[in-house]
């Protein structure tokens, strides 16, 4: 996260990093240590939320059950969060012979992130924070994009970062992996973040 870490500053944000083993700990335990920080390092006032990936699960799984309080969101960026699951989760998990391996190198959250009606991210309700989107439309394996639907970025399908409630959903050319980094990707955040909604074509960037 330090590309929009490093842009926050520069625009005078105070930044406060969450971090969680992802791999050793299931989305309540995230959510659970995402509320302890914030008590920690911002125990007060409305916040700016950028995540990525699992990190907008996590989120959305600490307003559900209240280990955040919805109040504390002024606005929130959810990046290439596979918010109605992901198929590379079901490709892992449901295979005896990829199941364990899977396990080991994504951890407890991996049965949690699938497509199932009974996985965790497909029982979490609708946001109902101001919330915008952005997914990601290329790959860097070509592979496990064959297992996905339709535009993706190599670990979670586009129609797949929907979430109800939301604003919006950009979609931009970038990686599940490098959506971080990109000037692009990075303008359109803290556009949002801003103003509420990601620019649009004829407007000057943000900052």
């Amino acid at each position: 996260m330090w590309p929009l870490a490093r842009a926050a500053r520069a625009r005078g944000h105070r930044v406060v990093a969450i971090r969680y083993r992802s791999r050793r700990g299931d989305i309540a335990s995230h959510a659970a240590t995402l509320a302890r920080q914030l008590r920690e390092q911002a125990p007060e006032g409305a916040l700016w939320f950028v995540t990525h990936s699992l990190g907008g699960i996590v989120l959305r799984f600490a307003v559900a059950h209240e280990t955040l309080p919805e109040g504390r969101i002024a606005r929130a960026v959810l990046l290439a969060p596979p918010n109605q699951g992901s198929e590379i989760a079901d490709f892992w998990w449901d295979r005896r012979w990829t199941g364990r391996v899977g396990r080991w190198l994504l951890g407890p959250s991996l049965g949690e992130l699938r497509t199932s009606p009974d996985a965790t991210v497909m029982r979490l309700p609708p946001v109902r924070f101001p919330c915008g989107v952005i997914a990601g439309t290329r790959t860097l394996t070509r592979l496990s994009s064959r297992f996905i639907d339709g535009p993706n970025d190599g670990k979670v399908a586009v129609r797949r970062a929907a979430v109800a409630g939301m604003r919006e959903l950009l979609e931009l050319p970038a990686t599940h992996t490098f959506i971080l980094a990109m000037p692009s990707v990075i303008a359109q955040t803290f556009h949002f973040l801003e103003h509420g909604r990601f620019r649009r074509g004829d407007e000057a960037p943000a900052g």
